[in-house]
């Protein structure tokens, strides 16, 4: 299904937001693991840039949120980048979601560029620079990994400061990093080193009082999670704000008889 009609079917069922994933390519060399386990899914390799599909669902959409899930800005300049989130920010009308991540492919991001092992402290600056040139008339930014002098850029993004930054990343370090400098954590509902992640939330609250942040400025967004509506209605009841379903790539008429049963769990859970 094409993002324009998913875009259109989504928001006809009340669903709150369509989210875009982001590959540039997968090497063929295959050495990084799948942090899923087992071979890496068919979907990896047919991406779209999720910048252009979701300009795309935006304008076709009036109260739909739109979202990458996730943004590798490890792998993307943070000017240009910044520019691309203000101006779908600006086109959907204050409906961005910037859901970001560092990415796990350690032979996507060499092609890229970008050292494995200090993607992290990367990804921190090219975030912090990007808040920057959203928030100031002019801007200027001086770190290890990025560094440029007072420049203009326009438009800023309609909301303020800047849309809402979701890090994706698993318990604990991904959750850590959304406390220390972004607006919500975006984890994927099972990861093999702790299974289910409903079994990790009292936790995360516990690090978000530990530092002195209110657990309701971190909002919480569970990708990938599984067609269970028990285990829905429990992460409701643990405080999460959104859950996200992954669609298979499927033509429409695979993939409406799909989007019909979740909405059914839409009015369930709410």
């Amino acid at each position: 299904m094409k993002a324009v009609e998913c875009a259109k079917a989504l928001e006809q069922r009340g669903f709150d937001s369509l989210w875009a994933p982001e590959h540039s390519h997968i090497p063929a060399s295959r050495k990084s693991p799948f942090p899923q386990g087992g071979d890496l899914p068919s979907k990896y390799y047919d991406v779209m840039d999720p910048f252009i599909s979701l300009t795309a669902a935006a304008s076709v959409t009036s109260e739909l949120k739109i979202a990458t899930g996730i943004c590798l800005v490890i792998q993307r300049d943070p000017i240009q980048t910044a520019k691309s989130v203000a101006s779908l920010d600006q086109i959907s009308s204050g409906r961005f979601l910037f859901g970001v991540g560092a990415g796990w492919n350690a032979e996507e991001m060499a092609d890229h560029g970008t050292n494995f092992k200090t993607r992290m402290s990367l990804m921190r600056e090219r975030i912090e620079a990007m808040k920057v040139i959203w928030t100031d008339d002019k801007a200027s930014f001086h770190g290890k990994f990025v560094d440029f002098p007072e420049m203009i850029t326009n438009p800023k993004p309609l909301q303020k400061p800047h849309p809402p930054i979701l890090m994706g990343g698993a318990f604990p370090h991904g959750g850590r990093r959304a406390i220390e400098y972004c607006d919500g954590w975006l984890p994927h509902a099972t990861r093999p080193e702790y299974g289910d992640l409903i079994h990790k939330l009292p936790e995360f609250k516990k690090m978000c009082n530990e530092v002195g942040r209110d657990p309701d400025t971190v909002p919480i967004t569970v990708y990938g999670v599984a067609d269970d509506l028990d285990l829905l209605l429990r992460y409701q009841d643990a405080g999460v704000k959104r859950v996200v379903f992954a669609l298979p790539s499927e033509a429409d008429g695979k993939l409406i008889p799909i989007l019909d049963r979740y909405a059914k769990y839409n009015e369930l859970v709410k």
